[in-house]
């Protein structure tokens, strides 16, 4: 059995410095020390500490001039692991959150080294007291977050990509900056014969959040939505797709003027290009309905 080299991916903003010490203090706890850490300050000077603290293998800091959002910053990550060309499996944490158990590591490398075909393993995400919210359950309804198996989409918060994998499916849509970044590379993992695997054992620790604290949640949202049936959707499911998730906003939201920035992202995702459209073929729309996701929800 050939052992994956693991390395650890974090982009921060540089507004959560007593976080991302956290974070890095339970990486450098780890029983399986990474390959590399890469450490991205998108559109800010990283916190001093991050590039005097020890931690185990290879440290790369990198400073951005600019915000390329969420993907974006994941992106130049990837990027320089990919020039030093020792990395098997990414470990992709948001800057808020905590690995608790010393043996996260070590489990992501068992997982991958165990079955080559593996693309995305998906961290079960919960709070400080053990609350997992039913948005961070990659399945649909309300399903039990202890619950692993093989699923169709992961959690941008905590997850690992296989590199063999992203040199087949390609990186993050930049484009997206915020929003449904991760439906599209699941979706083109997918359509790549690759395998996304929602394993619970494997926590980060993160605190209650709500997506709509973001002040342009409604508007890329909708229009990132939007691109993501484009670009990736036979176009007999696309109106329908669209027409589901309207519907389903309309009962769900309580702002109106969410529903006014909701309705002006909608219409930029129509007008927009959307990039490069590679739509699913009719066999991954059946593999992704049998994992109980059918890509109209």
């Amino acid at each position: 059995m050939v052992e994956p080299r693991i390395a650890v991916a974090i982009v921060t903003m540089g507004n959560r410095p007593d976080e991302v010490d956290a974070l890095l203090q339970s990486v450098a706890k780890q029983d399986l020390a990474p390959t590399r850490i890469v450490i991205v300050g998108n559109g800010c000077p990283l916190p001093e500490f991050a590039r005097r603290l020890f931690l185990p293998g290879e440290v790369t800091t990198i400073d951005l001039d600019e915000n390329l959002g969420c993907p974006g910053g994941r992106n130049v990550a990837l990027a320089r692991l990919r020039e030093f060309g020792d990395v098997d499996v990414v470990v992709e944490l948001d800057d808020d959150g905590l690995l608790v158990d010393p043996d996260v590591l070590r489990q992501v490398r068992d997982l991958y080294a165990a079955d080559p075909r593996l693309g995305i393993v998906a961290f079960r995400i919960a709070d400080e007291n053990g609350e997992t919210q039913q948005r961070h359950v990659p399945r649909i309804g309300n399903s039990d977050p202890l619950r692993g198996g093989y699923v169709t989409g992961f959690l941008g918060g905590g997850h690992a990509l296989s590199t063999a994998m992203l040199a087949e499916t390609g990186d993050w849509p930049a484009e997206f900056f915020f929003a449904h970044e991760e439906t599209d590379l699941a979706w083109r993992a997918a359509d790549a014969g690759w395998k996304i695997l929602y394993a619970p054992e494997l926590l980060l620790q993160h605190p209650k959040t709500s997506p709509a604290r973001h002040a342009i949640y409604y508007r890329v949202t909708a229009r990132n939505r939007v691109w993501l049936v484009r670009r990736r959707l036979p176009f007999t499911l696309i109106p329908v797709h669209l027409g589901v998730w309207t519907l389903l906003t309309l009962v769900r939201t309580r702002s109106l003027g969410g529903l006014r920035a909701w309705l002006g992202g909608f219409v930029e995702g129509v007008r927009r290009p959307a990039g490069e459209r590679r739509p699913m073929r009719w066999r991954t729309v059946w593999r992704l309905s049998r994992l109980g996701r059918p890509p109209i929800i």
